[in-house]
């Protein structure tokens, strides 16, 4: 029976644990907030998550790093972007050097804008199998088993391959990729676009400008996702395009429901404490646009996202500042 350890005891870490653990895995969850730990212990579920759904035998949960490590050498990573680093640095001491590291993480290493697999490969080394999943993927839909697809990216086809056979069901799609950069890129900048299309939603603009907002979003990603040295056809799949429509469109999206709340009028703070809950696309419109700045790459619909949250322009504003931009060829 495989074993995989689980890092992160939000609804996705918890979703995927869920997963793993209907395909037969022994699985152990961990959190960091040992209270939350212990009642998730106590009641077989994560009450504030994802209530409707109890744990079966085979997850067990802990808030200790140690037993972690004991426990398996295949880590799964779903904590917030921002505690990426931080929670492997943590995590090292106990670890043989036979880990595998995968994450489901999604966002850039808020310290200096890099992505998540130059994090494990300076916490680890660059020879650690390193696997990122990602996808169109709501918590709530994969733990009520409805049918998802996702990729797992990995330059190590082998860790690629068993990560799949693991996580991969009847219901559960994987499909492997070696691109790791480019669907690291895809899954980062969907959440700034996000916050950006439930802007234009929030202010009532309404199907076309949706559209075309995720359109020409979808270029932004691929002009900096080709700069960092992704594949151009990463950004047409599951973790490219897929992801953005999905984050783009549907209201269970955590960084599309902030960008509602602001073009509705509210501010940053309310509508924060209202979803309750990591909105990663905050930090990834600032770190978007700092690469964008490094690199010279223009992103105009990341730029007027960035400026509505760091520099108090307004959303209706911005989108002046879009539809007065310079007409050019499409391509």
């Amino acid at each position: 029976m495989n074993k995989i350890a689980i890092l992160g005891a939000g609804s996705w870490g918890t979703a995927l644990a869920l997963l793993a653990a209907r395909n037969g895995c022994q699985t152990l969850l961990w959190g960091h907030n040992k209270e939350q730990i212990a009642m998730i212990a106590l009641l077989r579920k994560n009450q504030r998550y994802l209530p409707n759904h109890t744990f079966p035998e085979n997850i067990s949960v802990t808030s200790d790093l140690a037993e972690i490590a004991a426990f398996s050498d295949l880590i799964l990573v779903c904590v917030p972007s921002h505690a990426f680093k931080n929670t492997l640095i943590q995590l090292k001491p106990y670890l043989s050097n036979q880990v595998k590291i995968a994450w489901a993480t999604k966002g850039f290493n808020p310290d200096d804008g890099s992505l998540l697999h130059q994090i494990v490969a300076e916490v680890f080394s660059a020879q650690t199998p390193a696997a990122i999943l990602s996808g169109p993927t709501f918590a709530l839909e994969v733990a009520n088993n409805l049918p998802t697809a996702i990729t797992i990216a990995s330059t190590q086809v082998a860790f690629a391959k068993e990560l799949s056979n693991i996580l991969h069901s009847d219901l559960f799609r994987t499909y492997t990729s070696s691109d790791v950069i480019g669907v690291e890129v895809g899954g980062a900048v969907k959440n700034v676009l996000a916050i950006a299309a439930g802007i234009a939603d929030g202010l009532g603009f309404g199907a076309n400008t949706r559209a075309a907002l995720i359109t020409r979003g979808l270029n932004e990603i691929i002009r900096l996702g080709i700069k960092l040295g992704g594949n151009p056809e990463t950004f047409m799949g599951l973790a490219g395009l897929g992801d953005l429509i999905l984050t783009c469109t549907d209201n269970q999206s955590r960084n599309r429901r902030f960008g509602l709340a602001l073009g509705l009028g509210n501010d940053q703070a309310s509508a924060t404490l209202e979803i309750g809950q990591e909105i990663e696309g905050i930090s990834a419109a600032k770190e978007t646009y700092l690469l964008a700045q490094k690199y010279a790459i223009d992103m105009p619909i990341i730029e007027q996202t960035y400026k509505v949250l760091y520099e108090g322009l307004t959303p209706r504003t911005a989108v002046q500042n879009l539809l007065g931009r310079e007409q050019k060829p499409e391509y």
